[in-house]
């Protein structure tokens, strides 16, 4: 909190290459500060960070509007096509500490492809890293984020039918991190509307935590 009226959240997103981690942080700060682009290897190389200019419009509080920043941590993708394992989680880990380290961090963004089934080694490889990055309490400072969720659409799924004919894999890990979970549609999520219901829906996350943070700075190394 910088002040009464001000709320500023801590979020970072991690995830596979290609999975849309730096275009879902783009949408949620309205900007286009990370490079986002179809290509052969891993884009994004190095952490950065990004900052939204003011929001109005998305939360109250005691009656009163609140503004709202965001800050979005961006990461290198695990696996890499570069970088080893131990490279990007001492990375994403320094990166952490030294944005957040002060505030806390209130949420991990998985990003996940909704247009593609998630397996189980994936699954297995992919919370095994988390917990490595973040500690024992992952789980309660994680959200995943769906994207492409318009392609899924166009398969002819809902949001409801998705979840049904869903992965066991998949369904697993959403219970594990109880049930914080987002579609992004990459066709709208650029739209100012679409973007103010997905922060309200994160928001929703926080406020279900008590608005906890996750802290980092026993991690610096």
């Amino acid at each position: 909190m910088a002040d009464s009226n001000e709320m500023t959240i801590n979020l970072v997103v991690l995830g596979r290459t290609q999975t849309g981690k730096s275009a879902a942080g783009n949408s949620l700060l309205g900007s286009s500060d990370f490079e986002s682009r179809c290509s052969p290897s891993s884009v994004t190389t190095r952490c950065s960070l990004g900052r939204s200019c003011s929001i109005s419009g998305i939360i109250r509080r005691n009656g009163c509007e609140l503004t709202l920043r965001v800050r979005v941590l961006d990461t290198p993708s695990y696996p890499h096509s570069s970088q080893n394992k131990e490279e990007v989680r001492d990375t994403v880990r320094s990166a952490l500490a030294h944005h957040f380290g002060e505030e806390g961090l209130h949420l991990a963004l998985l990003v996940l492809r909704a247009d593609m089934p998630l397996c189980p080694d994936e699954s297995h490889h992919t919370t095994q890293f988390l917990q490595e990055l973040l500690g024992p309490t992952w789980k309660d400072f994680t959200a995943v984020l769906l994207t492409h969720a318009d392609k899924a659409e166009e398969g002819g799924f809902s949001e409801e039918a998705y979840l049904r004919s869903a992965s066991s894999t998949l369904l697993s890990l959403l219970s594990s991190v109880q049930h914080k979970y987002i579609f992004l549609d990459n066709q709208k999520s650029i739209i100012k509307e679409e973007r103010a219901i997905i922060l309200r829906k994160l928001l929703n996350f926080i406020r279900q935590n008590n608005y906890q943070v996750l802290q980092l700075k026993h991690r610096k190394e």
